[in-house]
């Protein structure tokens, strides 16, 4: 009988001695995916979700009850194609670059969905695993820009002012001989002229875009620039009511004046354009009043800068725009933004796009840019302090 009582004390030892590992290994497993940045879904046998990381919870915007079973192909649609190859290649491993877009955000994700087996080998589930690379592609894709905007530079640019001149030479020698045909002459060479000019500024856009210089920092007064800003718009157009939130003190800060100021003149002229853009399409709402509002503000050792206006708001994938050649108005480059984001970033800053919140009563939802750039922590006075003119 003791025999028999020590062999179960031991056998009750050896159990929670195994429980005890089994626990601090689920303790392990769950702390190592909790804190990885890799997104990780678990699936059982028929493609329903069985767990989720935090970092697929915030990558997906996934917020399924504990507990519930959701298919895949519910929760996550873009990964159900993926799954289903999965299982009738037989392969271990699918992989495929997928985009998705969630809250009006595009995301760029490299998903890795692998069959999960057990002791027998047998198919029990499925792991995916996924990392957010958007931020790679677009940086892959400014740097493609980049030499695309160099070789753009070199190869067209060279030509431009022979034949500007050539439009010009033509015209004054052969008007008299042209006779009747002199108004036509005038209006081809006319056109030649201004398509010239239009190609000149595409070309040097993109030469900006490629050959961004280095900040020339100095202490400056950031809330200066930003006035200076609204001002040369409020010249621009008369008949825009432009409000703006300023700090009544100055707010220094190291950076280059002219870089600055070219980034968020071109920011509040998007603002102004959007709104003309709406106007265009004759989608004012009942009670619309045009309006754009620049905010400042200071906090801790950075300056934010919101640009919001009342215009046509951002398209679904807003993201893009920040990719050269972008653009959502039948007149632009796609250049604009691309720059002022590197502009912004060269100084340490951020650039992002939302929506804005309705600036007049018809509720008309525009755009909002806002601008993190870092300051000094402490405004100590304006002793060598260069005020921007």
């Amino acid at each position: 009988f003791n025999q028999m009582t020590r062999q179960l004390k031991g056998q009750r030892d050896a159990l929670l001695s195994t429980n005890r590992q089994i626990e601090r290994r689920r303790r392990l497993f769950d702390s190592v995916l909790s804190s990885v940045t890799a997104g990780v879904v678990g699936l059982d046998a028929d493609g329903n979700i069985t767990f989720v990381n935090r970092s697929a919870e915030r990558i997906l915007s996934y917020g399924g009850e504990e507990g519930a079973t959701v298919p895949l192909h519910v929760a996550v649609p873009e990964f159900g194609p993926l799954l289903d190859r999965l299982r009738v290649s037989g392969k271990e491993v699918e992989q495929e670059e997928l985009k998705l877009s969630r809250r009006g955000v595009a995301e760029t994700l490299l998903v890795r969905i692998a069959t999960r087996t057990n002791a027998d080998g047998e198919a029990e589930g499925f792991v995916i695993a996924f990392d957010d690379v958007t931020d790679l592609v677009t940086a892959q894709r400014m740097a493609a820009w980049g030499d695309v905007a160099r070789r753009i530079a070199h190869e067209i640019k060279n030509p431009l002012t022979p034949i500007q001149l050539s439009a010009g030479r033509i015209k004054r020698k052969f008007r008299e001989a042209a006779g009747d045909d002199a108004e036509a002459l005038d209006r081809m060479t006319d056109v030649i002229v201004r398509q010239t000019e239009d190609l000149r500024r595409i070309v040097d856009e993109f030469s900006k875009f490629a050959r961004m210089p280095e900040p020339e920092r100095s202490r400056q007064d950031l809330t200066q620039i930003v006035r200076d800003a609204i001002t040369l718009q409020e010249a621009a157009a008369e008949t825009l009511a432009l409000e703006a939130v300023l700090p009544e003190g100055p707010v220094p800060a190291d950076l280059d004046q002219t870089m600055i100021g070219q980034a968020l003149t071109n920011l509040i002229k998007n603002a102004g354009e959007a709104i003309e853009s709406l106007r265009e399409k004759g989608g004012e709402p009942v009670g619309y009043q045009p309006r754009v509002r620049v905010e400042m503000w200071a906090e801790g050792g950075e300056a934010r800068i919101a640009i919001s206006d009342n215009g046509i708001g951002l398209p679904e994938d807003r993201s893009r725009l920040f990719e050269p050649y972008v653009t959502t108005r039948a007149k632009g480059t796609g250049l604009g933004l691309p720059i002022v984001k590197k502009i912004i970033e060269e100084h340490g800053g951020t650039l992002v796009l939302t929506d804005a919140e309705p600036l007049d009563g018809s509720g008309q939802v525009g755009a909002r840019a806002e601008v993190t750039l870092p300051i000094e922590a402490e405004t100590t006075g304006t002793r060598d302090l260069q005020v921007a003119e």
